[in-house]
Formats: C-alpha cells, structure tokens, sequence
C-alpha cells in the first residue's frame, strides 16, 4: 500500500494522509497488520474510534460515562482523578491506569507518568497497533468477524454503522472481497 491509497481506504483529505501515513505505516509493520483484511478493519475501527484520524484524546464532558472511570480496578485506576488522567488517549483510544502502563511498558515510554504521551501521532498510532495485537484482532479481521472484532474493541457494538461503512470503504480500496 502507498500513502495514496491509504487516502482513499482511510477517506481522508491529502493533509491528513500525509500527517498519518508514516506512522500508519509503520505501525502496520511493527504489529503485523500486513495484508489487505487487517489493514481494512484496522482503518475502520481506528477511524471511527478517533473520527476519522482527527482525535487522539477523548473528548471529556465529563459525560456519565466518563465519570464512572474514576475508581475502576479492572482499569487499574485506584487513585482520585484517575478517571480523567487516563481517559482515552491514541487513535484507538487507551483508557485506564493499568492499560497505560501496559503499553508503555510494550512501546518503551512511561506513559503512567506521562499520558499526555499516547495523544502525539507517532504513540497514537503505535498504541493503536499494540491493543490489536493485545487484543488477537488479526485472526478476527482474517476472519471477516466485524462484529466480533468491534465488541473487543469497543465492548459493545456503538457505532457499529460508521465502523461498518468506513470498513466497506476500505475493502473496496484495498480490493478485499
């Protein structure tokens, strides 16, 4: 693939194509998000959770949602303000002390002591790339399992008719059938 062509399965303008591309491409490589499946799903699901590669942070109401992070320890956040500190950050959106440390640890950055890290281009799509491989996403997308593969990134199946039509987009750029 070429950054071209990445435009058009990512539907993105030429100057977020060009912003995007080398980390995109990279990050593909480093977690073997190598063929036309994975990286179509993989564009799909990472457009829709950062609207279409424009957030690396989430946007913070704080909603009700975003208010019952505080004091979750299967997010790892045991300490008062835990919940906004690590809010979701990166292109797929990490949430949670414990997932903080986690991926620094993998990508090599103290992101525990430093969350504001995962929001620059290059963490945010590498952060992206280490919950696919973290998650076992690759065999889902090899599989053509969307649904599946949404609910364990997202736990659920919110927006799934935006990730369904970016993916479609995406496979009819990229030649998947």
């Amino acid at each position: 693939m070429d950054k071209q062509l990445f435009r058009i399965a990512a539907g993105l303008p030429t100057a977020m194509a060009d912003r995007w591309w080398p980390h995109v491409e990279a990050t593909w490589r480093e977690f073997d998000i190598s063929t036309a499946e994975r990286q179509a799903a993989w564009l799909a699901q990472v457009g829709h959770e950062s609207g279409g590669f424009v957030f690396t942070r989430e946007l913070w109401g704080p909603t009700p949602a975003q208010q019952r992070y505080e004091g979750r320890a299967d997010l790892g956040n045991t300490q008062a303000g835990d919940g906004k500190r690590f809010m979701g950050r990166g292109l797929i959106q990490i949430t949670g002390r414990s997932n903080y440390r986690e991926c620094g640890h993998a990508l090599g950055f103290d992101l525990e002591a430093n969350p504001v890290l995962l929001q620059g281009d290059l963490l945010a799509a590498r952060s992206a790339g280490w919950f696919w491989q973290r998650k076992n996403l690759n065999p889902l997308a090899d599989a053509g399992s969307f649904i599946t593969l949404t609910r364990r990134i997202n736990g659920g199946t919110n927006g799934l008719a935006d990730r369904q039509q970016r993916w479609e987009r995406a496979k009819r750029a990229l030649g998947v059938v």
